[in-house]
């Protein structure tokens, strides 16, 4: 029995073996592999003469739609004026001589010939002998280490913004009395190491003025020279032969440099008020008479105002 199942099932498997279907044998040997391209069915049909651009074309129409706007999109183009114009840092054009400057001794406008940056010109060390025209915006003035042996009445004319000048180490021995007078927001005079005997008139607004080595002498500064500078916080005129403190000096006052020079002697109302000992002149913290031949114990009551002593001989 048992023999006879087993012979059942082995006729059953074969019949089954012999109804599946056969799939077809796949040959990787294509015929179509020795074919040139050109005949090649309609599926793999290729037109060489397509040229590249349209292709780029088909591509770009597959793009999103906010990319084609983006590509697609004029470009502006400068116009020939605007691209040869050159630009500030505030973007504003560098045409006319009211960025560039004049025409300098040289030759040259003074923002070629001097370094100028945003509303500051620079002109150290550059061998200049005069003032050179300055940009009507300007602000900031440095002119040091150069050549120059005079200022004019008209060397900062119509420069309403200026603030600072800053003429250290020239020759300058003449300066024109107005030459300063006319700069309605002049903070800062810097006029050391020069050769100066006579100092000009100057504007109501300095805050800062530095005269040190020139040649002031006795009569250099007029009298009542810095009066009406109510806003002078510091004045420093060392090294110029003085004989005595220039007065009065303004309440505004913080810093007074008086080195090295020939002062002898202070009156007591120097800088205080000797009949009014509730006076206080609590700004002047700063004052230097060293390196002058006078004996500050000998005027004790002279500094009972002052928020400091002075330094300088008490011998």
């Amino acid at each position: 029995m048992q023999t006879f199942v087993n012979v059942f099932l082995g006729f059953f498997i074969c019949e089954s073996l012999g109804a599946a279907p056969i799939p077809d044998t796949i040959i990787y040997d294509s015929e179509f592999y020795d074919i040139p391209l050109e005949e090649l069915p309609d599926p793999f049909m290729y037109d060489e003469n397509k040229q590249f651009d349209q292709v780029e074309a088909d591509i770009a129409t597959a793009l999103p739609s906010i990319i084609q706007e983006r590509y697609s999109a004029p470009l502006t183009e400068e116009t020939e004026d605007e691209a040869s114009t050159p630009k500030l840092i505030d973007g504003s054009s560098a045409q006319g001589s009211g960025v560039l400057g004049a025409q300098t001794q040289e030759g040259l406008p003074t923002c070629l010939l001097c370094t100028c940056l945003g509303t500051t010109v620079y002109c150290d060390d550059r061998e200049l002998d005069a003032v050179p025209p300055l940009p009507k915006k300007t602000t900031h003035f440095y002119s040091r280490y150069n050549r120059i042996r005079k200022i004019s009445r008209n060397d900062f004319a119509n420069l309403n913004n200026l603030k600072r000048i800053d003429l250290t180490a020239n020759f300058i021995s003449e300066i024109h009395k107005d030459a300063f007078q006319r700069l309605p927001q002049l903070q800062e005079l810097v006029l050391c190491d020069n050769r100066i005997r006579q100092l000009p008139e100057l504007p109501s607004t300095l805050t800062f003025l530095d005269v040190s080595k020139n040649r002031l002498g006795r009569k250099g500064i007029r009298n009542e020279a810095f009066k009406d500078l109510n806003e002078l916080q510091h004045l420093y005129i060392t090294d110029n032969n003085l004989d005595h403190i220039p007065l009065p000096l303004p309440e505004s006052l913080q810093a007074l440099h008086l080195q090295n020079n020939n002062i002898q002697e202070m009156h007591e109302d120097t800088f205080c008020k000797m009949r009014d000992f509730s006076y206080v002149r609590g700004a002047l913290e700063d004052i230097r008479l060293d390196g002058n031949p006078i004996n500050l114990s000998k005027t004790p009551y002279a500094y009972m105002c002052l928020p400091r002593l002075p330094v300088g001989n008490l011998i």
